[in-house]
């Protein structure tokens, strides 16, 4: 009980570690947070874009609760004057600090970054920012360009950085304020990394040498996917390096050898990510507080590298939904240390390959919107309870529940042999789900299918995530009432995990699904 927090969020980072099988990624820091972790391997976001992710994770509360799919309104004013986590936090007696992009900048955030319901002092943002979208990245022909893939010469940067150093020094200057204060903290720190642009320091590609990046394992659109399901990566088009390729819309495809490239930047940046987190969390254990601060590690959704003909995120795809989730509990996930005992010793991406394996692993479907609760309860702070049907006039009450039951992983197993589900209806009516949704404005793919705006959406993709498939329906949807029609459906997804882990052969329309649609209506 009262253990600070350290809260870690990636952007666009889909589960390309070390441990979570990755054998490509070098990622020694992540590993070795996760070798003391309890680590969920079946983790979603509730909608795959920052704005509503965010918003969900740090309200405890769904994309049709917080009524934002878009970036255009602000929960408080537009839906209900929720409650976030760093709130509670703050209001139990933390000091609540905010470091880079941890609620997504802009009108969805009242243009303060929640400042002051959810943090103690102003958030920080890294001056350099500014300069991400700008022209940075030097061509082959001397010239600079808006690219996507875009490894750069830090010194050649405006002010010599890149956002993400600037926001591990900040990190660190505040854990050593806060060493010698004495009061509980919960720091959140929001790293931009691999969101587009890849934009990192370039002795990262040394990583990864071109001729060992392979395609993704599904470079093509199925053949029975929806179109209403299909994201044309509409972002990523509008890049000076992609732009130059003409692709066709919306399907493309990107030449190969590109596709490669972009592959192999993703993988650039998580390193100089992994960097970044070996970093602060050395600067934790430099502080004395590695035994007294919990640690969670995550990102706000997903990138898709190629798969189903796809890039970014946009979808409900595992590529665009899933992400890493874990928790550090000193003392939990790990016996106690003796005084001045190292947890976390920096791991130098270029010289370590550890091959770490998670402390603990559960393979539960889990949400992201189970991090207000789950957090709440490690810290030792009263759960927020669970939010009736309509929640709009509650302020402080959770749509995910805590998931610290399931931090036992051997306790897991017992309770599966335990079930032995004899009763097929019964298992699969307590079988672990994960919700996610994603709007699109059109059956057909469209300039604005990847982000149509409130007022252009029609259709809504509620999908639905266990251990053994993915169900998904796209229904009509009425943005002036925030309803959603499931007696009209557009398309529907199923996806058998086990015989089709990359979701690409849809039997929707070759069997029976009852049994699910009850299952996404309840």
């Amino acid at each position: 009980d009262g253990m600070n927090v350290l809260f870690i969020v990636a952007d666009d980072l889909r589960p390309v570690l070390g441990c979570y099988g990755d054998k490509l990624v070098k990622s020694p820091n992540i590993d070795q947070l996760a070798s003391q972790s309890i680590v969920f391997s079946n983790a979603y976001a509730q909608q795959a874009v920052c704005a509503p992710s965010r918003v969900s994770f740090l309200t405890g509360r769904r994309p049709d609760t917080t009524r934002l799919y878009d970036f255009y309104s602000y929960w408080r004013v537009h839906a209900g004057n929720y409650s976030t986590m760093p709130q509670y936090f703050k209001e139990n007696g933390y000091v609540t600090l905010s470091v880079g992009k941890v609620f997504h900048p802009g009108v969805s955030s009242n243009y303060s970054d929640d400042y002051p319901y959810s943090w103690s002092i102003p958030p920080f943002h890294p001056s350099t920012e500014k300069y991400e979208n700008d022209k940075t990245c030097r061509g082959k022909d001397g010239k600079l360009y808006a690219n996507l893939v875009c490894p750069v010469d830090v010194t050649e940067m405006p002010g010599g950085t890149l956002p993400d150093i600037q926001s591990t020094e900040e990190a660190i200057r505040l854990l050593n304020v806060m060493k010698t204060s004495k009061q509980k903290f919960f720091l959140a720190v929001g790293y931009h990394k691999p969101h587009i642009p890849l934009r990192y320091p370039q002795e990262f590609l040394k990583l990864y040498p071109l001729e060992n990046i392979t395609l993704a394992p599904d470079p093509w659109v199925p053949e029975k996917l929806p179109s209403v399901a299909y994201n044309p990566w509409t972002d990523i088009r509008q890049r000076d390096d992609v732009k130059a390729l003409n692709v066709s819309f919306p399907y493309g495809p990107l030449p190969e050898d590109f596709q490669r490239q972009i592959r192999q930047s993703y993988y650039a940046a998580v390193s100089y990510l992994d960097m970044q987190v070996g970093l602060l969390l050395n600067a934790l254990d430099d502080a004395g507080l590695s035994n007294s601060t919990i640690v969670v590690f995550t990102a706000d959704h997903g990138w898709s590298l190629g798969e189903h003909g796809e890039w970014a995120k946009y979808s409900n795809f595992d590529v665009a939904t899933r992400v890493p989730l874990m928790f550090y509990v000193p003392g939990m996930t790990t016996s106690s240390l003796s005084q001045g005992e190292r947890v976390f010793p920096y791991l130098d991406p270029f010289s370590h390959v550890l091959g770490l394996v998670p402390q603990g692993q559960s393979k539960k479907a889990v949400e992201l919107v189970s991090l207000f609760s789950t957090l709440a309860e490690l810290a030792g702070l009263q759960v927020p309870p669970a939010c009736p049907e309509t929640s709009f006039h509650v302020a402080l009450c959770s749509e995910g529940p805590s998931i610290v039951r399931y931090f036992n992983a051997s306790e897991e197993k017992a309770e599966e042999e335990k079930d032995g589900c004899d009763d097929t209806y019964r298992c699969f009516n307590e079988e672990s789900v994960a919700f996610s949704q994603y709007p699109r404005p059109a059956d057909a793919p469209q300039w604005n299918s990847d982000k149509p705006k409130l007022k252009d959406i029609r259709i809504m993709g509620y999908s639905m995530r266990t251990v053994d498939y993915r169900y998904t329906v796209w229904v009509r949807f009425y943005p002036n009432n925030f309803s959603a029609n499931f007696e009209d459906v557009h398309a529907g997804e199923l996806y058998m995990v086990e015989n089709d882990p990359n979701q690409d052969y849809n039997i929707y329309n070759n069997i029976s699904h009852g049994i699910f649609f009850k299952k996404i209506l309840g």
